[in-house]
């Protein structure tokens, strides 16, 4: 049996950045450290934080109080406000925002100054979409999928700026740009789906289109993990989505003669590793 690791599984550049800063502040030894938020979507890294002292806040107030420290901004982002209200607390505070998400942040704010509407695709309940929404000055709206585009009912002599979450399936992004186009919207589109989300994305579709099975390794918090297993369910119907080789209890069918296994962006590699092991010496 083949097996086929992804070339662009696990961590990306955005992630790497920000796990980095928060382990390098630990070997430091030399204050308090806080995340605002856990600082990727996955459990293991987020335990293996706090088991070295990290802690993780979900609201400014938790820091009353707190006269030491630094807290660390999560690679998704942050509001707005929360970015202010965290200035404000006098701490020491470090951005570990993905430069890709900042860069939505300043298209959202220059945008909406012009007078255009915001139109954010992705989901408005992930972290990255509510830090996107709050820098926008005028009307902003959040569509899920190609069919809230085609529920979107707003003024169409408004001009509209379209910023999509860096982890949104590229194929329904094009989908959904689609729709608002041939329902007469006046949109400006600005392709924000990260680079190595596309090239996630883009191998992962290839390999499950040929595999027998496939295997997705991602914590079930992790949008752009579910994305990915999203789109091989779609091509290979053997798809598995696990979070550690102890999850690989799985029936690949016996007739299988290339196994795929990609990763999300906030997947270690050490875990990719051991299930790459698991499958070569079990299957």
């Amino acid at each position: 049996m083949e097996v086929v690791l992804a070339a662009h599984a696990g961590f990306c550049f955005g992630v790497t950045k920000a796990v980095e800063t928060v382990y390098e502040k630990i070997k430091e030894k030399k204050t308090n450290i806080y995340t605002y938020g856990p600082i990727i979507h996955n459990d293991i890294v987020v335990n293996d934080l706090k088991d070295k002292g990290v802690k993780v806040i979900s609201d400014v107030s938790e820091l009353k109080g707190v006269s030491e420290g630094v807290v660390i901004i999560r690679s998704h982002g942050v509001t707005r406000q929360v970015y202010e209200d965290l200035k404000a607390t006098g701490l020491d505070i470090i951005d570990a925002t993905c430069p890709f998400v900042k860069r939505i942040h300043k298209i959202v704010s220059e945008e909406s100054r012009k007078g255009n509407s915001i139109i954010v695709v992705g989901s408005s309940t992930h972290p990255e979409v509510e830090g996107i929404v709050s820098y926008s000055d005028g009307p902003v709206y959040v569509v899920e999928s190609p069919e809230e585009a085609r529920n979107f009912n707003e003024n169409r002599e408004l001009n509209y700026t379209v910023v999509s979450q860096t982890t949104f399936n590229k194929n329904k992004f094009q989908e959904t740009i689609e729709i608002f186009n041939n329902y007469g919207y006046n949109i400006n589109i600005v392709n924000t789906i990260c680079n190595a989300t596309d090239e996630r994305q883009s191998e992962a579709r290839e390999i499950a289109a040929r595999a027998d099975a496939m295997i997705v390794i991602g914590d079930e918090n992790s949008s752009n993990s579910r994305k990915l297993y999203e789109i091989c369910k779609e091509s290979c119907l053997n798809t598995y989505f696990i979070h550690t080789p102890e999850d690989l209890e799985m029936n690949i069918p016996s007739s299988a003669k290339l196994v795929g296994i990609t990763a999300g962006a906030s997947t270690p590699k050490n875990i990719i590793e051991e299930v790459q092991k698991h499958v070569r010496t079990n299957f």
